[in-house]
């Protein structure tokens, strides 16, 4: 199994409200030389997190204990800018199995759902209903259900469907990679394969 299997997630969430967040901001690339993901969840956000002496920046929402959750919430165009799989190797690494936008870059959505963080987009309207929820009170519980495709806040109920491929849904719900999927259906690749002429 490439990651956990993703069914219901309900949790606190984490609000980083800032618009155009680029992967190099994610997961600065000085920090890029490893090919295993493991380890990158240190460096998340590393030099919004951390001064330049390793100690921590008392106003980057990482570093402020009232807020926690395995529930990123991001600001408009998520993910933006180079194709690193880190980024989202770091997000995952760090805890986070979601992360909630109004929108993402396209590359960063497809890694995110290649290693098992699903990317929620939703009406910025509502994002702007769980960010306002959140501030008012950290522990404001968000609800995602992968199996219905909705994304709930717990308290009142207020509730909205995203889109996720059949494909990569039925891939989060088994915990598979793009290999694990191959090797679920090898039977049917061997018939198949099989009945092909010589």
């Amino acid at each position: 199994m490439a990651y956990d299997k993703f069914t219901i997630l309900k949790t606190t969430a984490v609000p980083l409200p800032i618009e155009n967040v680029d992967t190099d901001q994610i997961i600065p690339a000085r920090f890029l030389k490893a090919t295993e993901r493991v380890g990158f969840g240190d460096n998340l956000f590393r030099d919004w997190r951390y001064n330049t002496d390793g100690s921590p920046k008392a106003d980057f929402v990482l570093n402020n204990p009232i807020y926690k959750g395995k529930i990123l919430l991001g600001g408009k165009n998520f993910g933006s800018g180079s194709s690193r799989e880190h980024a989202a190797w770091a997000i995952y690494d760090y805890g986070f199995r979601a992360v909630v936008s109004s929108f993402f870059a396209d590359i960063f959505r497809g890694n995110c759902l290649n290693i098992g963080v699903l990317p929620v987009q939703i009406s910025p309207e509502f994002m702007e209903t769980i960010f306002s929820a959140v501030h008012k009170n950290p522990e404001t519980e968000i609800e995602i259900d992968l199996a219905a495709q909705t994304i709930s806040l717990v308290a009142t109920g207020e509730k909205e469907s995203f889109e996720i491929s059949s494909y990569k849904k039925d891939n989060m719900i088994n915990g598979f990679d793009d290999i694990d999927y191959l090797q679920n259906i090898k039977s049917d690749i061997q018939e198949f394969a099989s009945a092909l002429p010589i």
